[in-house]
């Protein structure tokens, strides 16, 4: 089955309420990327607008949205046929924070004419590839807004006119991805969304076609091979979701190939989504986090982790489990298992090599299972493959170059890195900037707002926030916390 096919002309949203400007205009908002951070950001922003929300300065604002992508896409790389939400639908773009959004995964559904459908499955997990038509259909509303295709390189500070020198707006600089130009923006605010970079360890760092982040597995790893070429062997570094998903992909996408995961852990673990635990995610929580000292916080956070990092969905566990035992009534000695797992094994260098004919990519890896128990697996190994896919997550700090240039605005207190305060916003030295002016960072603030920061569990919340304290209090004057957004949506 093809799954859910990508929204068409017939299946757009509706056109939203935000307003294009000039390109020479000052904008109000002008937002770096329009992943799921920032189009739950426009959502916010439409609602708000819709219902003429007496707490915005403005109903019109100027606002636009710049994104490399040449339309909207959610980790196309990981929208394998089957792989599942890992939360409920109920944490969409809108509802936590206003069931009544037109942009709600059930008004969606009904939109769609599949409501009674996805009822009769009687789950709150929809599949991946159904979520990601879900926020196509949400980002088709603003087509308008967003620039797509489209990279900004940096952010520089147009300073006042008057004898105060403070920054009275940000110039937002950007390339086009089709003709190489470059543009500029004005804006009042900037918002950086631009979610997270993939990481390569260090020793995996080798310029070679055939070594991919996961982030690239359903859109590149197959075209790596053609010609009727069909790897032999594959190589999966990672001990996490997507480490695991592609991991039991494999066998379906090139039949014959042999595969083994790579891990420093001694077993896959399952991720910990019990009821108690999930209120990890609770968009209250952020408040409890941020007030935190910062010994505290780290503390609360490792201890936390295992809600995300690491970990795995226990029924992908158990699929697994399930084929090696099968091996083991076949009576295959493990070696010889087509898929295997290579616990307690850290990569530590790859180089081109020739296994025979075959040009390959050979893995160094030290294994300590010696050191866990009795083991004749040797410490140091050689591992010949002809692709290796590194699921080791993400890194999020493109926003340090982006603000490059900004360097001189940063407090002094805040030498090691840019910090921001509870809603966001960046906090820049005394009498640095105009009033109502600012920069807001998404998605890369996990040290000072929790786990949840790079996740989709609180964007409706946050964004409502975000938009309240852009256009409503300003960067220091914000009135509503996560709290007081869910109760607010809970009583209207």
């Amino acid at each position: 089955m093809s799954g859910v096919e990508q929204a068409t002309d017939a299946s757009k949203s509706t056109s939203s309420l935000l307003e294009r400007a000039g390109d020479d205009e000052l904008h109000d908002i002008v937002c770096i990327g329009f992943g799921p951070a920032a189009l739950a950001i426009a959502v916010a922003l439409n609602d708000a607008i819709a219902a003429k929300d007496p707490s915005l300065r403005t109903l019109r604002p100027k606002v636009r949205f710049i994104e490399r992508q040449p339309s909207y896409q959610w980790h196309p790389g990981m929208l394998l046929e089957d792989s599942k939400m890992q939360i409920t639908f109920m944490k969409d773009l809108a509802t936590l924070r206003n069931p009544r959004s037109h942009f709600t995964f059930v008004n969606y559904l009904h939109n769609q004419q599949r409501l009674v459908q996805f009822t009769n499955l009687g789950t709150m997990l929809p599949k991946r590839l159904e979520y990601n038509d879900y926020m196509r259909w949400c980002a088709s509303a603003f087509e308008d807004v967003v620039d797509y295709h489209r990279s900004a390189g940096r952010i520089d500070a147009i300073e006042s006119t008057s004898s105060s020198a403070a920054v009275q707006a940000f110039r937002v600089v950007s390339t086009c991805h089709k003709t190489g130009k470059t543009s500029e923006l004005r804006a009042k605010h900037v918002i950086i969304a631009v979610g997270g970079k993939p990481y390569i360890p260090e020793a995996l760092r080798f310029s070679h076609p055939r070594i991919i982040h996961s982030s690239q597995y359903m859109t590149e790893a197959a075209s790596l091979f053609q010609n009727g070429q069909q790897p032999q062997r594959i190589a999966v570094v990672g001990a996490g979701q997507s480490a695991a998903e592609i991991f039991y992909d494999i066998p379906s996408k090139f039949p014959g190939a042999q595969s083994v995961l790579v891990t420093r852990r001694s077993a896959l673990r399952p991720s910990d989504d019990s009821p108690f635990v999930n209120e990890v995610f609770d968009p209250s929580r952020t408040d409890d986090v941020f007030s935190q000292s910062p010994e505290i916080r780290a503390q609360a956070i490792a201890a936390d982790r295992a809600t995300n990092y690491g970990v795995v969905r226990l029924d992908l566990l158990e699929h697994l489990y399930s084929a090696f035992y099968t091996y083991r009534v076949k009576h295959l000695p493990e070696e010889s298992w087509p898929h295997r797992i290579a616990n307690h094994s850290t990569v530590t260098g790859v180089h081109a090599a020739k296994a025979g004919e075959r040009s390959v990519l050979r893995l160094q890896i030290q294994n300590e299972s010696q050191a866990y128990g009795r083991s004749n697996i040797p410490q140091k190994q050689e591992l010949d493959v002809d692709m290796v896919i590194v699921a080791c997550g993400y890194e999020r700090n493109v926003h340090e170059d982006l603000m490059q240039d900004l360097q001189a605005m940063r407090p002094e207190a805040d030498s090691a890195g840019w910090t921001v305060s509870r809603n966001y916003a960046v906090k820049f030295a005394d009498d640095a900037l105009e009033c109502d002016r600012g920069i807001w960072l998404q998605g890369c603030n996990e040290k000072t707002h929790g786990l949840p920061d790079s996740l989709l569990s609180i964007l409706s919340v946050r964004a409502g926030e975000v938009v309240d304290s852009i256009l409503g209090g300003g960067p220091d004057g914000q009135r509503k916390t996560m709290v007081d957004s869910v109760l607010g949506a809970a009583g209207q």
